[in-house]
């Protein structure tokens, strides 16, 4: 399991954690940003989530793998 952290730009309610399959949504409201954490089984999976990510025209501040 590859386990992550994304920071994206911008404001996510904490339910999108159902659109992304399980991903832990945290919206920071002071600093204008969504910090998201969870698991993926492989990188296809990962892979998955951040083409998804992409479609949705997020921009990503970061990406840690932990």
């Amino acid at each position: 399991m590859i386990c992550y952290q994304i920071i994206v730009q911008g404001l996510l309610a904490a339910d999108w954690s159902a659109w992304f399959e399980g991903v832990e949504v945290q919206p920071d409201l002071q600093q204008g940003f969504t910090c998201m954490n969870g698991m993926a089984r492989d990188q296809a999976e990962l892979f998955g989530l951040l083409n998804l990510m992409c479609d949705m025209n997020l921009s990503i501040l970061k990406f840690e793998q932990k």
